[in-house]
């Protein structure tokens, strides 16, 4: 199925509408084509598939079935391409036309399904983890970037439409992963339709906290990476510390940043996560 909620993005054209914010409103979600154009992309993939730095810090996260889903984490947008992404004008004035303040950067991270082998991911919602980490409300989302085609055939997202109104769900730890509570989700299933998540390289998917969402395994050939920014308001400072940033101001670039960077090395600034920091995942379950 066809996901619904699409627009195109057009530089110097784009803007959030009175119907995309109703959209995200009502289903949680809206879907942007061609978000990166190919120049933008290339830049991204460069520091993505050739940077020891991001590869030397990701983890496995095993789904239960002797499989894994590989991830990277970092906390700050840092000064290479990949933090002039996460702090460029169409990213954030997006997020917070969605939300409705200001927003800071939460955490960035890239995900990573290698084919034939990369594991699944259970039914959660993203504010599932966060409302742990002290946020009050569930004022937050994610940004989520195809670095790969993405399909059902190598396990791309899929979305239940409208649950972020039920609430947050009770969350439990289920094989390595913490899931939404099961029972809870089947009923919400045959309210809320699940469409799948096929998506373009450069494409992106902007949705809320509590929307609901897994993945497949990937069994195929291809490759499934996608590049995640967390935003959260300044409204809702979380009141625990953890190992994502209390409120930070985000110094705000222009996209034209993301093809004029031309750092594609240093990492400095973006304090990768230590995966023993993390208490939403247990990297030791089979």
């Amino acid at each position: 199925m066809m996901i619904s909620g699409e627009y195109v993005y057009q530089d110097g054209k784009f803007m959030v509408t009175d119907e995309m914010k109703n959209y995200f409103e009502n289903y949680g979600y809206i879907k942007i084509r061609n978000f990166l154009d190919d120049a933008e992309l290339q830049k991204v993939k460069e520091v993505l598939e050739h940077n020891q730095e991001i590869t030397k810090h990701s983890y496995g996260i095993p789904d239960g079935t002797g499989r894994e889903c590989k991830m990277a984490l970092w906390r700050h947008p840092g000064s290479d391409v990949t933090g002039m992404v996460a702090r460029c004008e169409k990213v954030v004035d997006i997020s917070e036309k969605l939300l409705g303040d200001e927003v800071y950067h939460y955490h960035t991270k890239l995900m990573m399904k290698e084919a034939k082998t990369g594991g699944q991911f259970l039914w959660h919602q993203d504010y599932g983890y966060w409302y742990k980490n002290g946020c009050l409300f569930p004022d937050m989302l994610t940004v989520l970037i195809s670095i790969d085609k993405c399909c059902k055939e190598n396990g791309c997202l899929q979305i239940l439409r409208g649950p972020h109104k039920c609430g947050r769900i009770d969350h439990l730890m289920v094989a390595g992963q913490t899931g939404a509570d099961v029972e809870r989700v089947k009923e919400i299933e045959k309210v809320c339709p699940m469409e799948f998540v096929e998506m373009e390289p450069g494409d992106a998917l902007f949705f809320h906290s509590n929307l609901l969402h897994t993945s497949g395994p990937n069994n195929s050939d291809l490759r499934r990476w996608a590049f995640l920014m967390a935003y959260n308001t300044k409204s809702n400072n979380p009141v625990i510390p953890h190992h994502c940033p209390q409120y930070t101001p985000l110094k705000k670039v222009p996209n034209s940043a993301i093809r004029d960077c031309t750092n594609v090395t240093d990492m400095s600034g973006k304090e990768f996560l230590n995966p023993a920091e993390d208490k939403t995942v247990n990297l030791n379950a089979k």
